[in-house]
């Protein structure tokens, strides 16, 4: 179905992303925006979205178009859309917010292009919140065809906020009134303004091989995983090129609101620059094939850019320590804490 509401996507952003009090939490507003949005629910609506803070389904995240549990925006009524634009944009920074909703805003690009393809609805994506808002472990999630964001709370405390995948199909609209929209552009091109950077030297150690792999290599795994590591380390960069690299991190970190974002930039930043390694496969040059990665004891981020010749992008971000907050929950327990 065409995406009857792109043209007021901006409108929305606009009125619910620079709504950010400073003297309240950043949890608490995730919390008010949830219930806000729970209470205009009717219970049919509830039952489709609500759900355990133990349940498995919390762990069931994914990226492709497919039949999903959660309540879709398609079934909300227009004031329930807007308030779950709410609860989307409490998580994300105002740069996040747009890249989000425009993503969704591919899928009419895509009906388009694909013959009115039923898979194709900018209306299909879901929220799904796990235990009651505010008190005790909860989560949130918003997700469907190339973004899968995944938050974890205890009480107004945020702990996780990730797995966090953004795409992109197109990456770069062709033709149309679109045409030269690039999403995720800043990902691709900062990235390959490091590689390109580097000398013959670094070079042999940062090209891992030739050949980009088909996806991301974590895919949808429950649990973030400490790829093999390979790449050129943080310190043997240039200083122009380590102000580079953070740059392409901090596009990814920086997805989120900038009072969360900072403590994970922290802990980045506290693991160990030096043990930060930057890896690339495939070509150099813009319009084929590539994949490039970021490693650190904390973190992994993943790029690829290799399907529909090569104008489609999934990127990533997990927490090899903490994702949906397993970590901090965990300490949680051990200390006595509530977060049941």
């Amino acid at each position: 179905m065409p995406y009857r509401h792109a043209s007021i996507l901006s409108v929305i952003c606009a009125l619910l992303c620079p709504v950010r009090g400073l003297a309240a939490p950043v949890g608490r507003e995730m919390t008010d925006a949830a219930n806000n949005f729970l209470a205009a629910l009717t219970p049919e609506q509830k039952a489709k979205g609500e759900f355990e803070f133990k349940d498995e389904e919390r762990f069931d995240w994914h990226y492709i178009p497919k039949p999903r549990k959660g309540l879709p925006f398609k079934e909300m009524t227009p004031p329930q859309r807007l308030l779950a634009h709410a609860l989307l944009s409490s998580g994300l920074s105002q740069r996040g917010y747009a890249k989000a909703t425009s993503i969704m805003s591919l899928e009419q690009v895509l009906y388009d292009l694909q013959d009115h393809a039923p898979t194709r609805d900018a209306e299909m994506y879901y929220v799904s919140l796990f235990g009651q808002p505010g008190k005790g472990a909860w989560g949130w999630r918003v997700e469907g065809h190339h973004v899968s964001l995944n938050f974890s709370l205890s009480g107004d405390e945020v702990l996780a906020v990730t797995p966090s995948f953004f795409g992109t199909n197109p990456a770069e609209i062709q033709s149309g009134p679109r045409k030269g929209l690039r999403v995720l552009g800043g990902e691709e091109d900062m990235a390959r303004k490091l590689v390109t950077s580097l000398n013959e030297e670094q070079r042999k150690v940062a090209l891992i091989t030739n050949v980009a792999p088909a996806d991301i290599i974590t895919g949808h795994d429950r649990k973030g995983r400490f790829l093999e590591p390979v790449g050129i380390t943080e310190a043997a960069l240039t200083p122009e090129q380590q102000e580079t690299l953070q740059a392409v991190l901090k596009e990814y970190v920086f997805r989120v609101r900038a009072e969360v974002a900072e403590s994970d930039w922290k802990r980045i930043q506290e693991s160990g620059w030096e043990k930060i390694q930057f890896a690339w496969a495939g070509a150099l040059e813009p319009g084929q094939g590539h994949y490039y990665r970021i490693q650190g004891p904390t973190f992994l981020m993943e790029f690829d850019c290799t399907q529909d010749h090569a104008n489609h992008i999934h990127t990533v971000w997990r927490d090899l320590q903490n994702d949906f907050g397993d970590d901090l929950l965990r300490k949680h327990y051990e200390e006595g804490g509530h977060s049941k």
